[in-house]
């Protein structure tokens, strides 16, 4: 009896220990929130990555990390992409979708480079700085805009671009960065998709180059038809080729990345993972090399578990609550904040010292996603909610304002002043059509708002919430189903706003805004 007591006893011990390590390692996805189209270095110990915000304001966001789990907003490439009118939201125009995408961050003598591309400006982009924190970003930029493209400074000096859907091609840069030289591009590998078959719904795209031990390896995503999103690599001697290719990793839709290696050798692919209405969240795969090719996961597919350091929650370095105070030498905005596309900076404020945020409508508008001003921050999964408190005693006939989940298929709960009445709403855009599902009247002047998302296993549900005294929630309107779309391309975002539909002027001021995760 004693020795089948002391066998239970080890047992529970050994299945205690497996727990506890296993808490204390990280999990995909490594960012359960939007941050597509991922591009990594390793500085010293300190990993930093671009991603794409697309039509948001400021944009090209720069995260940090020292463990390549838990990341943190540090910079953005810039306050204002272009002003033109479709990312100014001017003369009925809009970038949704569009704007600029996938980034390439890379580090060369001290300097931090990274370079994306505009098809609304029909521009390239290649920001530099040698403080990749504080700044200050220099820009050069010139045309066309080369689609998915990786930016790779060679051994010898020589700069390249290469780009392309299904037909790849390069392109060598000048030294200076402000354009191509003449005469240099050529087709780099006629068919990059063709490790994953021959019937293929996305050509290859999403190129990024790495060289190690010598040798160049150009990853890329392609779709097969009735497949998923597949990482295909090639290999060359030389950078002009001639390349072999493989089909590198085909599980769970997770692709389109590169490759990272840790202060002790170890290596990891980043990749993203379609993932409904929270948008493409990173992953982490491991990787080992054999006969000079990098293989990817564990027998080939992506692990849940990795030997990593466990993952914190993501507030407050992607997304973080805001009371709207500051001290003095404050930035206005935190990083986490974005605007849907270029700002009016003449109709907005933050009163530090009160603690609010302000916006002021400066234009008549008929439809919510063309309002100016709207302040946004990224959902996360795989539930959270958002919740603010609204100021609404100075607002003009024919206003709406409040707490917005932005995407095309958009509900939001706010206060309309409709035939100088106030009416606490909940408008449903779920079916592609706003509808007004339902209004309270309202007698004071400011009204709670939370807005909760559920992503688990995609869900994809939010429902909307009013109180009068922040103690006592009340369900309004009906539940949102959240739906991706690619008109939009982007994830959920939880959005500030207040939208003018018969006299400009009015302002609203919101308190504050919580932002809180749960399982």
């Amino acid at each position: 009896m004693k020795l089948l007591l002391r066998k239970l006893l080890f047992i529970v011990f050994l299945s205690v220990g497996v727990a506890g390590t296993a808490a204390q390692n990280a999990e995909n996805p490594v960012i359960f929130a939007d941050v597509p189209d991922m591009s990594m270095i390793r500085v010293g110990d300190t990993y930093y990555m671009s991603s794409t915000t697309m039509h948001m304001s400021p944009g090209v966001p720069i995260m940090k990390s020292t463990d390549l789990v838990n990341w943190k907003l540090v910079s953005y490439c810039y306050s204002t992409l272009d002003d033109v009118d479709a990312l100014n939201l001017e003369n009925g125009k809009n970038a949704y979708g569009a704007g600029s995408w996938a980034s390439c961050i890379r580090y060369v003598n001290k300097t931090f480079y990274v370079s994306t591309f505009a098809n609304t400006t029909g521009t390239t982009y290649i920001y530099s700085t040698k403080d990749i924190e504080k700044g200050p970003w220099k820009v050069k930029k010139f045309k066309p805009s080369y689609h998915d493209h990786t930016i790779f400074f060679d051994d010898d000096g020589k700069i390249y671009m290469i780009w392309g859907v299904g037909r790849l091609k390069m392109v060598e840069l000048k030294e200076d960065l402000t354009g191509i030289k003449e005469g240099t591009e050529r087709v780099l590998i006629e068919n990059a998709s063709a490790p994953a078959g021959t019937n293929i719904m996305l050509q290859s795209e999403g190129s990024q180059m790495f060289k190690v031990g010598g040798k160049y390896y150009l990853f890329n995503i392609t779709w097969p038809r009735n497949g998923m999103r597949t990482v295909v690599i090639h290999r060359a001697d030389k950078i002009t080729g001639p390349y072999e290719g493989r089909l590198a990793l085909q599980d769970l839709g997770v692709a389109q990345g590169g490759l990272i290696d840790t202060p002790e050798g170890v290596w990891y692919s980043y990749l993203f993972r379609d993932y409904g209405a929270v948008g493409r969240i990173p992953y982490l795969v491991p990787v080992k090399w054999e006969d000079g090719w990098p293989v990817l996961g564990k027998e080939g597919k992506v692990p849940v578990s990795l030997d990593l350091p466990a993952g914190k929650v993501l507030i407050p370095g992607i997304v973080a609550s805001d009371n709207f105070k500051r001290k003095k030498n404050d930035p206005k905005l935190p990083l986490v904040w974005q605007w849907n596309h270029n700002p009016d900076n003449s109709r907005w404020k933050v009163n530090g010292k009160k603690g609010y945020f302000r916006i002021t409508t400066g234009r008549v508008d008929s439809d919510i996603l063309m309002t100016k001003n709207m302040l946004t921050q990224r959902t996360i999964g795989p539930k959270c909610e958002g919740e603010t408190r609204i100021d609404v005693s100075a607002m003009k006939d024919g206003d709406v304002a409040g707490l917005i989940l932005l995407q095309s298929k958009y509900g939001y709960a706010g206060v309309k002043f409709e035939n100088g009445k106030k009416y606490i709403v909940m408008v449903n855009n779920g079916s592609g059509q706003p509808v007004e599902v339902e209004r309270i009247p309202l007698k004071g002047r400011k009204v709670y708002f939370k807005a909760t998302c559920d992503f688990t296993n995609k869900r994809d549900i939010a429902d909307f919430y009013y109180s009068l005294d922040g103690k006592k929630w009340n369900k309004i309107g009906s539940p949102l189903k959240m739906e991706y779309t690619l008109s939009h391309f982007m994830g959920y975002r939880y959005g500030l706003f207040n939208s003018a539909t018969k006299t400009a002027g009015g302002h609203v001021d919101f308190d504050y805004f919580n932002i809180n995760y749960t399982n």
